[in-house]
């Protein structure tokens, strides 16, 4: 059985890591680099880097930061936030991240997913995205995609989105739910055993981990391949090893480096 992967987030705005409750109010936690070799070394299975401003601002991403992260790191790493061409994409990857991530840009511009994995593999585009509850009848899912951090609503129906993605290349799916981002009460367990269900190739949790007990949830009622933590871990309420040994316990086969 293939185990279920731990991922850190680092949201990174102005060079620095940042974490809000619903994409607003965010507050300074520290340098990128520093806690990616924390959690790197603390167990984690990857890591991801958004660059949480750049597209809203209309900028590429700090591929600085990118290839500085990348070279302190001894796990799999992706990295989101500017991307708007396959170019951008190769030098993501010539900055050393795995995997390259696209929410705003493929919403308008699905072709981008298709062009990325013919160009790298589908197992390095990932498709973020951040649905929040809606009652727009275009939604028959009861979940609109957001776009730029967000700010613009689509009209895109969640699950119809994800099942686009993947059939137009995505190798992978986050599912980061508004509704849930920064509340520590636990993941949106309804979207993401919507797109699990539907779709196949991976789909990663995330938005709204608290406690370890939220992951065996999330993997064992929704059917996530993945779990991203944000909050939990950067305050130090928790650590990986604290999630996993839960995990463990409770069932979810997961890989332990201790």
């Amino acid at each position: 059985m293939l185990t279920k992967r731990v991922i850190p987030c680092l949201d990174v705005r102005d060079g620095r890591v940042t974490k809000g409750v619903k994409f607003k109010n965010n507050i300074d936690l520290g340098d990128p680099v520093e806690m990616a070799v924390k959690y790197s070394d603390g167990g984690a299975d990857e890591l991801v880097f958004y660059d949480i401003t750049a597209s809203a601002e209309h900028r590429p991403i700090d591929i600085g930061m990118v290839g500085a992260v990348a070279r302190a790191i001894r796990i799999p790493f992706a990295v989101g936030g500017g991307i708007a061409s396959v170019s951008d994409m190769e030098r993501v990857i010539l900055a050393g991240a795995e995997k390259i991530s696209v929410n705003s840009l493929a919403v308008r511009n699905p072709q981008i997913i298709a062009d990325g994995a013919r160009a790298f593999g589908a197992q390095c585009v990932v498709l973020g995205m951040d649905p929040v509850k809606s009652g727009n009848a275009k939604c028959p899912s009861g979940y609109e995609i957001t776009t730029r951090g967000f700010r613009e609503f689509t009209g895109m129906d969640a699950v119809e989105w994800a099942k686009r993605a993947a059939d137009l290349g995505a190798g992978e799916i986050v599912v980061n739910s508004v509704d849930a981002d920064g509340t520590r009460a636990g993941f949106e367990l309804a979207i993401t055993k919507m797109i699990a269900d539907a779709v196949g190739v991976p789909v990663v949790a995330s938005g709204g981990a608290g406690r370890p007990e939220h992951l065996v949830t999330v993997f064992r009622e929704a059917n996530a391949d993945a779990a991203i933590v944000a909050g939990m871990i950067h305050t130090g309420d928790f650590t990986i090893r604290e999630i996993k040994d839960a995990m463990s316990a409770g069932g979810i086969p997961v890989r332990m480096t201790w």
